[in-house]
């Protein structure tokens, strides 16, 4: 029977050792997919030339969902999606989760909250696109989402991150 560790609860703010060797994995794969998110929030916000160019930028008035899902309406659930396209409280929902699951996932707080929101997105974007061009279920949107599960499940958030602050160990809501 493997003895079980936990991670002590540290008041002082000073980190705690890790409790297993696959802590920094979950660390590095936390903040990397964190940037995923909070990456396709800035170029989608400013467009910075790489998916969004400057002249379809939000702040240049642009609508962050329009590209993506105009061009799902030729999929099984199109209409519903294509009829979404540009709405403004669509974006808004939108760059809204994109921005906070990327602040929770990098900063290592928030997770559980993350870890409903970000699966929920990548989910819907999902289907958006069935039929799949190149598996018959199964794309990247899926696997972030179990990662995103398996981070606050981990407590990733915990190893280079704030969640092993005090504050955070004591509200469920910021874990």
């Amino acid at each position: 029977m493997a003895a079980t560790v936990t991670r002590p609860v540290i008041q002082t703010g000073t980190p705690a050792p890790l409790r297993r060797p696959v802590d920094p994995v979950w660390a590095v794969a936390r903040i990397s997919l964190g940037w995923v998110f909070l990456w396709a929030f800035l170029d989608k916000t400013f467009g910075w030339g790489f998916a969004t160019p400057a002249e379809r930028a939000w702040v240049a008035g642009g609508s962050p969902t329009s590209g993506f899902l105009k061009g799902t309406q030729e999929n099984a659930l199109g209409g519903l999606f294509g009829a979404l396209a540009g709405q403004v409280w669509v974006d808004w929902l939108f760059m809204a989760g994109l921005l906070g699951v990327g602040l929770a996932l990098m900063l290592g707080v928030g997770l559980r909250i993350a870890a409903v929101a970000g699966p929920a997105m990548m989910v819907l974007m999902w289907a958006a696109q069935l039929p799949l061009d190149s598996n018959p279920f199964m794309d990247d949107h899926l696997v972030y989402a179990v990662v995103i599960v398996g981070l606050a499940l981990a407590d990733a958030g915990a190893t280079l991150g704030l969640g092993r602050l005090a504050i955070v160990r004591r509200n469920p809501v910021l874990k």
